[in-house]
């Protein structure tokens, strides 16, 4: 029988599209990219001698890429060449974006078929979806490919030119990328903003008024002071960052003011002056893009970037939802149609307008090929028939996606929007004005499926503006009519620095910016915590004092790298060599040489911007101004703050809990105060009868003892576990600490076993022979028995010994084995003891679910154990070169 090869990305898709397919298909993953460029280790040696040898790139010739089969992908590439010995037709069908193009084109220059090739394009994991893809072949585009390549190699080019320098200058193991480094700028510049803000104190009054009059006599309602005098009461919205008022048709009403109007209007009449109407119409949301489903998953699931699109690839790959890296709102006529007929099956034919609702993308340079994402088939499946099939968070994301789905095409939310404004005149003849809002839904429309969620606005008032139909509403009043007036309270507000950055609101920064694409944005943010540049406190995004030495060092001397508007043109560029419309070559030329643009110095390039850096003061990039002769500093060993007092230097570490724009002059005062003059006494040493104190310093929180004037010698002083805190360690404690190293015991041969903390961690000491040991707690509670045991265990490189699983993931049902997941060479990954399976990008330790992993070794043991491939002669061998482009 003939037998066709299809090629697909992951496993889980492979497992999906296979059950679909008949049995002449042989479907098989490749796991993501095949091959990527060489790092320097990679490179064999005669190349690292030659200029490639640096990037990995020709940058003489075309900038031309050294590629290598990824160490991790061989087994994965001589499987799929088996594979393809017995096949008659090859299928590529990874995914329809930039990087799926480009793992086809790798397929192919590393396969080499000598058998026709069909790319295609799943836009859904359908029996449906996949036959029209089989009807629709397609060849590889290279012109996509191309864009892919020199996105690449500008990735490459950026981070391994800019990068060292800030290892020279500010630490080892930074990193600097296109999209990642104005990013981390756009979190820094609204800390900045934060820093820089004076908040300003208002007042208005609000007051309980009940009506007189008519059918709704008695109702009470609660409205805010508006108007005083003709001029309209300021809010926070009419000041500026520094405290001072910026709208001078605006009264700025102070605690004074307040208080007299208050008592001005006990015995004042109060009438209604007006009352004003107006209708209210809300437009559903357009179907999920990328950006909008990770917002969306991180304020109704609070997930975040990772776990948001970890789970929507989960839906994919399983066939129930659309493809869910993409940026077009658009809905196929058929996903239309399946959402117009389900809306009127559950709300009746009136649930939607007459025309269809059509959603365009506003971006001009909108790459992806897709639909929106939307659920999977021509008619949909409903939440509650899959409760069965999905795990929680599937199941709730997949909710969320078919209600935003089939509100997309139902009919507008319609109602009234009332106004109510009731009018005094103060015993001090002032006239003011109150009024209270309120809107009526007579129609809910789309609204009694679904409604998109929303972060609160920087000046937005703590009370709703929308009022539920059913819930409480206004009377109905006329004006002239008189109200009774109660509770009449002023009240005091002070204006909200700029926000912080979500993850979601980051995401859609990114997005309003046009920085990279919607499948970039999740691991962009991702990258920014992982290398912890910036903090998650409370959802949300807070740098730390290296990320402003970052950026700062960029914007003196890499400027335009780091330009908001460069970067958003770079996506369009991009878009542009993959219409055809652009070289890949003397792209890349003008941006490492320089094409002649003056702006912000980009006419010498990177490469020129590199070589003519001159002397960077590092002193100068890691230090920060407070205020009153205090300076903070980014050092080796964290933050700290320093000053010079009659003479004598002063310094004090930043906790890691204090942010940016909570270090203040006050609070330095306070860092000062308890890090070397005052400490907490923790009491006599048992031993000696010297008092113990605990004291934070600059490399972290420590005990000492306090020795006599006429003692001689330095004070016996040990560093607090990472368990433990300055605040609550005791005496006890402290004795412990202090009585390390410890002596565990004697060995056989005769030697002492000691166990002590090192600048790498705690470990066993016997004679030259030391091993890690798990934990500092263990310092203190290895018997001689466990010691005894860690040294009959071989060594593991140097000296280390197994290290604790990082996580327990309980019992695969599958193998009946203990699950964990554990650090390797290569990285974090799942194992069960027998099968142990690499934790893929996208996925992390802390996100990571016993299903989840269940699911990744079930992968593994599908795959069946890689066949050694046959030695080969050393003459036979030649090394990977560099390769050249081939029409597919």
């Amino acid at each position: 029988m003939p037998r066709k090869l299809v090629i697909v990305e992951s496993p889980t898709k492979s497992r999906t599209i296979g059950g679909y397919l008949g049995d002449e298909y042989d479907v098989v993953s490749s796991v993501g990219h095949i091959r990527d460029l060489a790092e320097r280790s990679e490179l064999p040696a005669e190349v690292k001698k030659t200029d490639i040898g640096r990037f990995a790139i020709d940058i003489d010739n075309g900038f031309q890429p050294y590629y290598v089969v990824n160490a991790d992908k061989k087994k994965v590439v001589a499987d799929i060449k088996r594979r393809l010995k017995d096949a008659d037709e090859l299928y590529l069908a990874t995914d329809e974006d930039r990087e799926g193009e480009a793992i086809a084109w790798h397929l192919l220059e590393v396969l080499k078929p000598k058998v026709p090739v069909k790319r295609l394009a799943f836009h859904e994991i359908t029996k449906e979806g996949i036959q029209r893809a089989l009807e629709t072949p397609r060849e590889v585009d290279l012109e996509v490919v191309e864009a892919q390549e020199a996105r690449r190699v500008l990735d490459r080019l950026y981070g391994y030119e800019v990068s060292p320098v800030l290892w020279r200058k500010i630490q080892q193991g930074l990193s600097a990328g296109r999209v990642q480094s104005v990013a981390l700028r756009l979190i820094v510049d609204r800390e900045r903003e934060r820093m820089a803000f004076t908040s300003a104190e208002y007042w208005d009054l609000t007051a309980t008024f009940t009506a007189r009059e008519g059918a709704d006599a008695g109702r009470s309602f609660t409205a805010r002071l508006t108007q005083v005098d003709g001029k309209r009461v300021a809010s926070g919205k009419d000041f500026d960052d520094t405290g001072a008022l910026k709208n001078p048709k605006a009264i700025h009403v102070h605690a004074g003011l307040a208080g007299a109007l208050a008592a001005g209007l006990a015995d004042a009449d109060f009438t209604v002056a007006g009352v004003d109407s107006k209708p209210y119409r809300k437009r559903p949301s357009a179907p999920f893009i990328t950006s909008t489903l990770i917002r969306e998953a991180s304020s109704k699931l609070r997930l975040g970037a990772r776990e948001a699109m970890r789970v929507a690839q989960s839906l994919y790959e399983k066939g129930y939802i659309t493809y869910m890296r993409t940026d077009s709102p658009g809905l196929s006529n058929e996903a239309t149609n399946a959402a117009r007929r389900q809306a009127i099956d559950m709300f009746g034919s009136d649930a939607v307008p007459a025309q269809r609702r059509v959603y365009a993308t506003q971006d001009s340079n909108a790459q992806e090929a897709h639909e929106a994402i939307r659920p999977s088939g021509d008619r949909f499946r409903t939440p509650q028939s899959l409760r069965g099939e999905l795990r929680d968070l599937e199941f709730r994301m997949y909710e969320m996606i078919w209600k935003r789905t089939l509100a997309s095409q139902m009919n507008d939310a319609v109602g009234t929007t009332s106004t109510v404004r009731i009018g005094a005149t103060t015993a001090a003849h002032h006239a003011v004005e109150f009024a209270a809002s309120g809107t009526i839904l007579t129609s809910p429309g789309f609204m009694a499926l679904y409604e998109e969620s929303r972060e609160k606005a920087r000046y937005e008032d703590d009370e709703t503006k929308v009022e539920r139909e059913g819930g409480s509403r206004l009377p109905v009043v006329e004006a002239g009519q008189g109200v009774d007036a109660s509770d009449i309270e002023p009240l005091t507000h002070a204006t909200n620095p700029p926000p912080r950055f979500t993850q979601g609101s980051m995401i859609k920064e990114l997005e309003d910016r046009k920085f990279g694409r919607p499948s970039t944005y999740a691991s962009t943010v991702d990258l920014l915590i992982d290398r912890g540049y910036v903090t998650v406190q409370k959802q949300a995004l807070v740098p730390v004092w290296i990320a402003f030495a970052i950026i700062r060092l960029l914007e003196e001397h890499f400027a335009w790298l780091i330009d908001y508007d460069f970067t958003a043109d770079m996506e369009g560029d991009l878009d542009r060599i993959a219409a055809g419309e652009v070289s890949r070559v003397d792209w890349l030329s003008n941006f490492y040489f320089g094409a002649g643009d003056s702006a912000q110095g980009r006419e010498q390039g990177l490469k020129g911007l590199v070589d003519n850096l001159g002397d960077i003061d590092a002193r100068a990039i890691n230090t920060f101004e407070i205020g009153d002769g205090i300076a903070l500093r980014v050092g080796r060993y964290g933050p700290y703050i320093e000053r010079t007092v009659e003479g004598e230097q002063q310094r004090a570490s930043v906790p890691d809990d204090v942010a940016p724009d909570e270090l203040t002059v006050e609070r330095c005062e306070e860092l000062f105060a308890n890090q070397g003059g005052d400490e907490r006494e923790l009491g006599a040493h048992p031993e000696t009868g010297r008092t113990i104190v605990a004291k934070a310093g600059r490399f972290g929180p420590y005990v000492t003892e306090v020795l006599p004037e006429d003692a001689k010698g330095k004070p016996k002083t040990a560093s607090l576990f990472k368990s433990m805190q300055l605040e609550t360690v005791s005496l006890d404690d402290a004795v412990a600490l202090m009585s390390l190293p410890r002596e565990v015991g004697v060995a056989e041969d005769g030697e002492k076993i000691t166990a002590q903390n090192g600048r790498f961690g705690p470990y066993l000491k016997k004679g030259t022979d030391s091993r890690t040991i798990e934990s500092e707690d263990q310092l203190l509670t290895i018997t001689l028995e466990e010691a005894l045991a860690i040294y009959a265990q071989p060594k593991r490189g140097r000296g280390r010994t197994a290290a604790p699983p990082l996580k327990e993931l309980g019992t695969d049902p599958a193998s009946e084995k203990p699950v964990v997941i554990k650090s390797g060479r290569f990285g974090e990954y799942i194992t069960d003891g027998v099968t142990n399976v690499t934790i893929p990008k996208g996925d992390s330790v802390e996100g990571m679910t016993p299903e989840r992993a269940y699911e990744l070794l079930a992968d593994k043991r599908a795959k069946g154990p890689a066949k050694k491939p046959a030695r080969r002669s050393t003459a036979a061998r030649k090394p990977a070169g560099k390769t050249t482009r081939k029409k597919a």
